[in-house]
């Protein structure tokens, strides 16, 4: 796992602290019962602070798990 995958996996254990980095790994918006519009936004805040981007509003929407929001900060954030 990359240093940046790393970071992403403990923004998401900020925002929820019971999952374990599997869970994380695995986690989008239905297998994750306190995952809500709520959490999206502060899981977002926390991730544009870390990796230092803007996640535009429209796309967020669009991210519904891990994977997706893994996708987006590594197409936004140099390697």
């Amino acid at each position: 796992m990359s240093d940046q995958e790393r970071l992403l996996v403990r923004c998401f254990a900020s925002v929820f602290p019971t999952l374990s980095e599997e869970e994380i790994r695995s986690s989008n918006t239905e297998s994750v019962g306190i995952w809500d519009s709520l959490s999206t936004v502060t899981l977002a805040a926390v991730i544009q602070e870390e990796f230092n981007i803007e996640i535009d509003s429209k796309v967020l929407l669009n991210l519904d798990s891990f994977q997706a929001f893994r996708d987006y900060v590594f197409g936004l954030s140099p390697a």
